[in-house]
């Protein structure tokens, strides 16, 4: 996580109330670090409510689905083949079966494998590092890092912020933001100021002809433009700056790339704030609404009663 932009002003209190600790978090210790759905606030006894789980939890995503279904349908057919001799074996069978329903699990690990190393490769950039080698010499990754270098130089990016961590004490929610950037260019297409600062995130789903962006992606950019504080490398918890009310996704592919505008606001938040209640649901009371199934009671019970 990182942060150059001068946020104009003292660091705001943590809210709730501190836990009985005798030595308080110094450094990098003070930064909430996710744990099962939740960002804990070092010192104090607060919990709030991981942004990316909030939208697992209560955002529909029908596309899904239909991602994993047809993702299965092409593994079956490039491996059909050994599919149909494993068939013949129980335990190959077995196998062969458990790896099939798990190609998604292989896809989004691949994903993650190219959002960290774009991450490093900004990480670089803000800090004004050179970009690893390993990053330069995978032939998987390279072509990733190539587009969105050339997406740094075409639009004139320049980082502010990256891998923060930010959080809203009053909704109860907290989350780590991909970047946060100033772009002449695409200042000058929304008609804002040239040093308007935006939030940025990177998707590197579907296919760079095809809906790889969602409306999902908004609201969460919507929930970090809304956040109280903002915590820097150093651990410093600061106000969150001032960020335009509409995010850039970079649709990022080995063929090329897509700066994809999506709205953000407060309409868009006040949305995730459903969402966020629908997770509660899920969470808590829809455990306890389906009841145990009713028997017929017995005449000497009906009597009784």
């Amino acid at each position: 996580m990182t942060i150059t932009t001068d946020a104009g002003a003292p660091a705001a209190p943590a809210a709730g109330r501190r836990s009985r600790t005798k030595q308080e978090p110094t450094g990098t210790d003070r930064i909430p670090q996710p744990s099962q759905g939740w960002y804990r606030v070092p010192g104090t006894d607060i919990k709030l409510r991981r942004v990316t789980t909030i939208l697992n939890q209560g955002f529909p995503k029908p596309q899904l689905v239909f991602w994993a279904a047809n993702l299965t349908a092409a593994d079956a057919f490039a491996t059909l083949p050994k599919l149909v001799a494993a068939s013949l074996n129980p335990a190959d069978k077995e196998e062969a079966y458990d790896w099939l329903r798990k190609g998604h699990i292989r896809k989004k690990d691949e994903r993650a494998e190219v959002g960290g190393a774009v991450h490093d490769v900004i990480e670089a950039k803000v800090l004004g590092e050179p970009i690893p080698e390993a990053l330069l010499d995978n032939d998987e990754i390279a072509p990733f890092i190539d587009h969105f270098l050339r997406f740094v130089t075409d639009w004139e990016i320049e980082f502010e912020a990256s891998e923060m961590t930010v959080g809203n004490f009053t909704d109860g929610w907290a989350g780590k933001l991909d970047y946060l950037f100033r772009s002449r260019p695409i200042a000058h297409l929304l008609d804002v100021p040239p040093k308007t600062l935006f939030i940025g995130d990177t998707k590197t789903g579907g296919e760079l002809d095809e809906k790889g962006v969602y409306p999902e992606a908004g609201a969460q950019m919507s929930a970090y433009r809304r956040a109280e504080v903002c915590w820097l490398r150093d651990g410093t918890q600061l106000p969150m700056p001032k960020v335009h009310d509409v995010g850039i996704v970079l649709h990022l592919r080995p063929e090329g790339y897509r700066p994809m505008p999506l709205k953000c606001g407060d309409d868009v938040y006040e949305v995730f704030r459903h969402v966020q209640q629908v997770a509660e649901f899920q969470r808590v009371l829809a455990k306890s609404v389906v009841g145990e199934a009713l028997t017929l009671p017995t005449r000497t019970e009906e009597k009784a009663a």
